[in-house]
């Protein structure tokens, strides 16, 4: 993986583009530090379906969050009413 400067990243796009097609993910420095990475569209998609959940998918999710053994219900005895 060759790093691509962000002027020449700028100026021969293209380049860059087919680079990130032909050889894969190309990163772009700025200042001589890495600051991104052009990464060709199925890298991304398998990226992002191997993602973590964000919060609110999991708390929309119909999954289990653990594994809770939750006590059976209706064996609690009530208390008996009191006239006041």
């Amino acid at each position: 993986m060759n790093p691509w400067p962000v002027q020449d990243a700028k100026a021969h796009f293209s380049e860059l583009l087919d680079a990130c097609v032909s050889e894969g993910p190309q990163v772009v420095t700025r200042r001589g530090a890495e600051t991104a990475v052009l990464v060709p569209i199925a890298e991304w998609r398998r990226l992002c379906a191997a993602a973590r959940p964000s919060l609110k998918a999991l708390l929309l999710s119909d999954d289990g969050r653990a594994e809770i053994e939750l006590p059976s219900r209706g064996k609690a005895r009530r208390r008996a009413a009191t006239a006041s």
